[in-house]
């Protein structure tokens, strides 16, 4: 994945964070209940949602952790607001977002969290497709295949002239915008006839129900909904193959592997909660994200 632009108050949360977990030792003041809050990512979601509800539990419930799903994009627009404490995000902060906080005066730490892959899903109930190349891939999802490229037949000459139902995360999402830079080679682009939503969970229940339904997913959704649904092994000039463990960790499942983050604002970390929040994060994380069905770092 290319290297995005960058900012000097941008700086990597893990050395800086170090520092200032260990000031989260005191007890939470009395009172009101201290709140968290996060929005963003429906990929990240399973895992800021999981690792909330073990903090809240720690914490025998003096803080509640509010986790939002608004996308990427949206997450960001809140964060840079100062609306939001953390943002969560499938993909790296982008230059305009970046912009957008410094306007504001929100600094932030970004805190790489896990590996994700992008799951190509079709109903179990169809028994052709197998596999997709990045140039079937391209072909079917790019713009100008729009009122082109409709049935399955269109792509291969041996499946059958079934109109195909595309499914996607929508525009907010950052799994969108990757899969677009990955496959079409534009973030933001890919024909407009697809049936979206900001909820993964959303397009399962959508692609379970349509046997002529193509789309993708955060992995974690594929996982719990394999009864539901059918991986699609990709493969670009070699073999192709499906998103295990194995060839995420080995690096044969591209382009659609990615890492996902977190991203906190410094002056969020002045309140004891989001420090005890970070810092409870980074000792549980990786134990967290393999429970979620993601890869830890």
């Amino acid at each position: 994945m290319p290297r995005l632009p960058s900012i000097s108050f941008a700086a990597p949360i893990l050395p800086a964070l170090l520092c200032t977990a260990a000031l989260a030792v005191s007890p939470l003041a009395s009172g009101a209940e201290a709140v968290v809050k996060i929005d963003g990512s429906s990929t990240v979601y399973p895992i800021a949602e999981a690792m909330a509800q073990e903090f809240q539990r720690a914490r025998l419930h003096e803080v509640h952790v509010n986790v939002g799903v608004s996308g990427t994009s949206g997450g960001f627009a809140k964060f840079c607001r100062g609306e939001i404490d953390i943002a969560s995000a499938s993909r790296p902060i982008l230059k305009k977002e970046m912009e957008d906080c410094a306007k504001t005066g929100i600094r932030y730490y970004e805190m790489p969290l896990a590996y994700d892959a992008l799951t190509v899903v079709v109903n179990p109930q169809n028994s052709f497709v197998n596999r997709l190349s990045v140039a079937d891939l391209r072909k079917l999802w790019e713009p100008q295949a729009q009122g082109k490229v409709n049935t399955w037949k269109d792509v291969n000459p041996a499946w059958p002239a079934e109109r195909i139902k595309f499914y996607a995360p929508g525009a907010d999402s950052g799994s969108s915008e990757y899969f677009g830079e990955v496959v079409i080679g534009v973030a933001k682009a890919g024909r407009s006839d697809v049936g979206t939503a900001e909820d993964h969970a959303v397009l399962v229940d959508r692609i379970a129900a349509d046997k002529d339904a193509l789309g993708y997913v955060a992995l974690d959704y594929y996982v719990e909904n394999q009864q539901k649904l059918k991986a699609v092994a990709i493969g670009e000039g070699k073999e192709a193959v499906l998103p295990t463990v194995g060839n995420i960790r080995n690096g044969s499942y591209q382009p659609l592997s990615r890492p996902v983050f977190l991203y906190v604002s410094e002056k969020a970390l002045d309140k004891v909660a989001v420090r005890q929040f970070i810092e409870f994060g980074m000792k549980n994380a990786a134990r967290i994200v393999d429970e979620v069905n993601y890869l830890p770092l």
